[in-house]
């Protein structure tokens, strides 16, 4: 069993606490293993008997007819037979369930869904209800003020670097090389080489992920849809934005797409869980800068295989797992700058901005950091550092390097550390 016991942690905190759990993360990523094993498995570990686990997986044929929310309703009630007994109801990809006219009414605009199943479930004070759903959507402002602040949601992401590593078998020393080029999605584990691998996160891009995609937002012609995610996944780690993406179109495909219709489309990969857009932040300005921005994919390896695996650069790679590593431990994560003045030499004066690949953010602690294939050679090290220099506070200034090293400090602080020891230990930062 792949323990992801951070995952676990947070829902036993939440266990009992008049809220409904929504977990919610990219379809294949390990929502439905976290409730129905891990979890099921601690639940039966303090004594609640299987009997009081009532498990709906509504993306399951057998389960067709409980998508109608009238019916899923009558039937957990009808399972939860004892009073005195806590039940703990688990709903699948709830997202399935439709919305349907009310038929006890005769106004044609009274609907039933999902959320009235949900908070009539939580009226029973022996139901601890928890949901899953793959789509940001069903976590939009409208559902979080339906559900009238008794939301509570608990974000899953594929397998981190340690996650991996734990479950890895056979030569540890591979599972970084494994895991930067086919990433963190759970099933991968169980495929031993490359064309298994490849074949499982290209039938995930194309048959799940984009099949929905097209089908929720009523896309016709995907052909500018496939497009969009070529050239953001080709420009993972570089700054962009859907005006310099809608002039690519124009000069490369001598096609006029709006500015608005790549907004719209990287909205869609964003509420599937595909990618996420990390804002420019002023450091020294303490405040944010508007586009350009950089996206990053959740899962390293659905990004490769979309190209094909033939960009398996390792800097953009190695930038885009760190990025969804400080997001897995909880930090807000910007993409930050410094504004730089200097001479030119012939008496006047010149601005710059210098890039921090990453300001991490968790209340009052913060990180500058920067991710470096190599700082071997002086000049390569200095220039990675020079942003630091002109940061005008004392938070911690972090070089992450590919290399396996012994972290250490130079003069001004800066700390020097292995990728691969960066992931693995989270209080390795701290040094």
């Amino acid at each position: 069993m792949i323990e992801r016991n951070s995952y676990l942690n947070e829902l036993i905190d939440r266990r009992g606490n008049g809220l409904v759990k929504v977990i919610t993360g990219i379809r294949r990523c390990g929502k439905s293993y976290l409730l129905f094993n891990i979890y099921h498995k601690y639940l039966n570990s303090i004594g609640v008997d299987d009997s009081q686990i009532i498990e709906v997986a509504l993306d399951d044929d057998e389960n067709a007819m409980y998508r109608d929310p009238l019916k899923l309703g009558e039937y957990v009630r009808g399972r939860m037979t004892d009073r005195d007994k806590t039940y703990y109801i688990f709903l699948d990809e709830i997202q399935k369930v439709s919305t349907v006219k009310n038929p006890y009414v005769n106004d044609p605009n009274q609907k039933i869904g999902f959320v009235d199943v949900v908070l009539g479930l939580m009226k029973k004070p022996n139901a601890d209800v928890y949901v899953t759903g793959s789509n940001s959507r069903m976590l939009s402002s409208d559902i979080l003020t339906e559900f009238r602040g008794r939301g509570d949601e608990i974000r899953v992401y594929p397998l981190s670097f340690a996650e991996y590593h734990a479950a890895y078998e056979g030569d540890k020393r591979q599972a970084w090389r494994d895991y930067y080029v086919y990433g963190g999605m759970p099933f991968i584990l169980r495929l031993k080489d490359h064309q298994a691998k490849s074949r499982y996160l290209a039938g995930l891009f194309d048959n799940i992920y984009l099949s929905d995609v097209l089908e929720r937002n009523r896309i016709a012609d995907r052909a500018v849809l496939d497009d969009i995610l070529d050239i953001v996944s080709s420009a993972v780690g570089s700054l962009t934005n859907p005006s310099k993406i809608a002039d690519t179109f124009k000069s490369v495909k001598k096609l006029n797409i709006t500015d608005d219709t790549v907004a719209k489309y990287l909205g869609y990969f964003a509420d599937a869980f595909l990618i996420s857009k990390a804002r420019r932040y002023d450091i020294k300005g303490r405040k944010y800068i508007g586009s350009p921005f950089k996206y990053y994919y959740t899962d390293i390896g659905l990004r490769n295989a979309r190209l094909n695996f033939r960009q398996t650069e390792e800097n953009h790679i190695m930038e885009n797992i760190i990025y969804n590593e400080l997001i897995y431990r909880g930090y807000s994560v910007d993409v930050g700058t410094v504004e730089y003045n200097y001479s030119d030499g012939n008496g006047g004066n010149r601005k710059t901005r210098l890039e921090v690949d990453f300001v991490a953010n968790e209340g009052s602690r913060r990180y500058y950091i920067q991710s470096a294939l190599t700082v071997g050679e002086e000049g390569k090290r200095l220039q990675e550092v020079r942003p630091f220099a002109r940061i005008p506070d004392s938070f911690k200034k972090i070089v992450v390097v590919k290399d396996d090293i012994i972290p250490w400090h130079d003069e001004q602080g800066v700390l020097y550390i292995g990728i691969e020891q960066f992931l693995l230990d989270a209080s390795a930062i701290e040094l």
